[in-house]
């Protein structure tokens, strides 16, 4: 095996690759070693362009395996489906030597972006959700709400989801996918508030740009994962119901420039010393998690590189391991 040579790792063979259990332990993994300062400070560049727009989000960890740096270049165009019959998100992730520098594999990201992006609901809903909650609402009945859903069902055991999408019949075809898949009781909601405050679990992955999660919607107890708000124009939260909950994000600075937190920031809903913690900090025992039956505890998930350097790691090795993707020669050669 050339041991120098760089792979090409395809959509298809990281999802053959990299299994959603293991992808939410790895992320678990990736926010503990961020609190306990083992990663490289992650961050964000970002270029709208009106209908999407692009980001590159980079970071590096010092794993077990070897220390990682990941940049990944995603492009989001919400309406690239009825436009143009293209996905939504398309890009690529470079993973290199952190060490070394050397570029170690060049993958394909969507199939990475699902995973890692649900990845991090499962690892927050594992420490913030009551370990008792049974019912779940999912908003947003695309690609990532159903791998928000199978992400859920790793951590918790539902018995009762609600499917609600602006769409009707999308919501229709994800209650019955889901439904038959998962052996759980899946059923499309046409009213949001309805659905939402009979659950013990709320996500929200749409991309709208107004709340569509009032603070009137959710009872007491409930866990909130905010996923859609990953740049400053997108929002889902009512920045009421952000002031009345214990809000954690995955990293403060990012949230507050472009996540739901951003949008109650600049409403004066609360302030940047008012949120509770990062998602590292709980897991690394620094913070406590969920401390009452009653509160209601916000996750506003931006999508950190954290995630995205831990998901490409364990693809990385695993194609190593198993002989998979095309092995390039030497970029430098």
């Amino acid at each position: 095996m050339e041991t120098e040579a760089t792979l090409l790792i395809t959509r298809s063979e990281v999802a053959s690759l990299l299994g959603l259990a293991e992808c939410i332990d790895a992320v678990e993994e990736a926010f503990r070693l961020h609190a306990d300062g083992m990663s490289l400070q992650p961050g964000v560049l970002e270029t709208l362009t009106g209908e999407g727009g692009f980001h590159i989000k980079a970071a590096g960890l010092r794993l077990p395996g070897g220390s990682y740096y990941a940049a990944k270049v995603n492009a989001n165009f919400p309406l690239n489906p009825e436009r143009f019959g293209l996905p939504t998100i398309q890009g690529v992730v470079v993973l290199c030597d952190a060490e070394r520098g050397r570029p170690l594999a060049i993958m394909d990201s969507m199939e990475l972006t699902a995973l890692r992006t649900a990845a991090a609901t499962g690892v927050a809903a594992r420490h913030l959700a009551r370990p008792d909650s049974k019912v779940a609402t999912v908003c947003g009945c695309g690609v990532q709400g159903r791998v928000q859903l199978r992400a859920l069902a790793e951590v918790l055991r539902l018995k009762k989801v609600y499917a609600f999408d602006s769409d009707g019949t999308s919501a229709g075809s994800f209650a019955r996918e889901m439904s038959e898949e998962l052996g759980v009781e899946v059923e499309a909601a046409s009213d949001l508030r309805k659905a939402a405050g009979g659950s013990d679990v709320c996500v929200t992955c749409t991309p709208s740009r107004r709340p569509v999660l009032m603070r009137g919607d959710v009872r007491p107890g409930t866990f909130v994962a905010a996923v859609g708000a990953d740049n400053p124009l997108k929002q889902e939260i009512d920045p009421a119901l952000m002031a009345s909950g214990k809000i954690v994000v995955d990293i403060l600075e990012q949230c507050a420039s472009i996540g739901d937190l951003h949008h109650a920031l600049e409403a004066g809903a609360v302030t940047a010393g008012e949120v509770y913690a990062e998602l590292g900090e709980i897991i690394a025992g620094r913070k406590r998690g969920r401390t009452s039956e009653e509160e209601i505890v916000i996750f506003d998930s931006t999508g950190t590189a954290l995630q995205d350097v831990a998901a490409a790691a364990v693809v990385y090795e695993r194609a190593l391991h198993e002989g998979a993707g095309v092995r390039l020669k030497p970029l430098s050669s």
